[in-house]
């Protein structure tokens, strides 16, 4: 609705795993798709790329043929290794809630899982939460004051107001 060319990286897929990959609300082509992952591939140096590394060096090479202004990067494990990360200077950086998911990378405790996840908050860059945990607010908060970002928490049920930009999520809450 604003006029920028858009590009979400989504995980997981649910039919096709091109439907992760989209510009402007359309899948990334079956075409593009073999296309990049032959490129990704060739250029592999080392050990291999895990299936997600490679989801997501197609995903970056595509939105940068389409000339994607905004990518909304969606995680695969999270944080700190994960292959998004290696976005330097994001636009922000949201970690919704913090659950036990991935504990056999993460961590077993709340608070080894959101150390791990704050390492997606980068020096300067807006980091956004709605956890409510006080020991996953803890971690968030040192994290967010060791790289200078600022930090906001969101309330349980938040009201969106028409922004610039003229987007809405709506009164439901989160």
């Amino acid at each position: 609705r604003a006029g920028l060319r858009t590009g979400p990286y989504l995980s997981p897929h649910l039919e096709d795993v091109r439907e992760r990959i989209r510009v402007g609300g359309s899948w990334i082509s079956r075409e593009a798709f073999a296309r990049l992952t032959a490129r990704a591939l060739r250029a592999e140096r080392g050990e291999p790329l895990t299936y997600f590394e490679l989801l997501t060096s197609i995903a970056f090479q595509y939105f940068r043929e389409r000339r994607v202004e905004v990518a909304v990067l969606e995680t695969g494990l999270g944080g700190r290794f994960d292959a998004t990360n290696v976005v330097k200077r994001p636009l922000a950086c949201l970690i919704p809630s913090i659950g036990f998911d991935h504990t056999g990378f993460l961590g077993s405790t709340l608070s080894a899982i959101a150390r791990e996840k704050a390492g997606i908050f980068k020096r300067g860059c807006p980091a956004i939460t709605a956890a409510t945990q006080p020991e996953v607010l803890r971690v968030f908060r040192a994290r967010a004051r060791r790289v200078r970002a600022p930090l906001g928490v969101l309330p349980k049920r938040i009201a969106w107001k028409e922004s610039p930009i003229s987007w809405r999520l709506g009164r439901q809450g989160w």
